[in-house]
Parts: C-alpha cells; sequence; structure tokens
C-alpha cells in the first residue's frame, strides 16, 4: 500500500512539474465547450468551433496566458548569469595522489588480527539439578 502510494505521488508530482496539469485543465475545458455547443448544433459543427482559434473559452485563455506565463519565467534571459553555478566553498584545496601499496600478500589474518584469536563462545551455565 506504502509503494503504491509512493507512485501515485511520485506521478503526480512529476506531471504538475512538467506542467500537464494545464493540459487536463484544457481538456476538461475543449469538453465542456464540445457538450456545450453540441446541444444547439451537430457534433461535427461543436467540434469545429471548439478548436477554432478565434474562437477561445475563458478556461482556454486562462490555460493560454498560463502556460506563456511559465514559458517566460524559464527563458535563461531572465536568470541572472551566476544564478546557474554551484559554488563549493569547502572544496579540497589540491589534489593528493596517493603511492601504490607495496608488493605484499595480505591475509585475512593481517586485516583482522583478532579474529583468528578470538576465544571460543561461553558455554551454557550448569543447570541445577
Amino acid at each position: 500500500m506504502g509503494l503504491r502510494f509512493a507512485h501515485l505521488f511520485a506521478l503526480f508530482a512529476w506531471l504538475l512539474a512538467t506542467g500537464s496539469h494545464w493540459d487536463l485543465v484544457q481538456g476538461l475545458g475543449w469538453g465542456s465547450m464540445i457538450a456545450n455547443y453540441s446541444r444547439t448544433m451537430p457534433l461535427t459543427e461543436a467540434v469545429r468551433l471548439t478548436f477554432a482559434p478565434d474562437n477561445m473559452c475563458g478556461v482556454c485563455e486562462t490555460v493560454a496566458s498560463a502556460k506563456q506565463a511559465a514559458d517566460h519565467s524559464e527563458t535563461p534571459s531572465a536568470v541572472p548569469s551566476g544564478a546557474h553555478k554551484i559554488f563549493l566553498s569547502l572544496a579540497p584545496a589540491g589534489v593528493v595522489i596517493f603511492s601504490a601499496l607495496p608488493a605484499t600478500r595480505w591475509s585475512a589474518e593481517d586485516m583482522l588480527p583478532d579474529a583468528c584469536a578470538r576465544p571460543a563462545p561461553p558455554v551454557e551455565p550448569p543447570r541445577a539439578v
């Protein structure tokens, strides 16, 4: 249940981040326009009138202005030149190069000297009779 909710939340966040919510609103507006026009005229004429560029409803105008505002806010000219740079204030002063390790053989006993010398685990205490 939690993984499914996380996937749905990630999908919802992705749709909002890409601006797909405006496409959903636009689709609802078109559906409403087709439904209203088809009450008084044939369906083909209603669809033609709905998608005519000179016949925009309030929803269509709102979506168009919101998309245009989002496009203008993402232009590189609106952002100062140094805003895209990431400054690393704690970056190392120089590069440190280590020499190769000496040509010796390493074993498990060398890496963990106490691993082989450990005493056996304690035995259970004697039980009273």
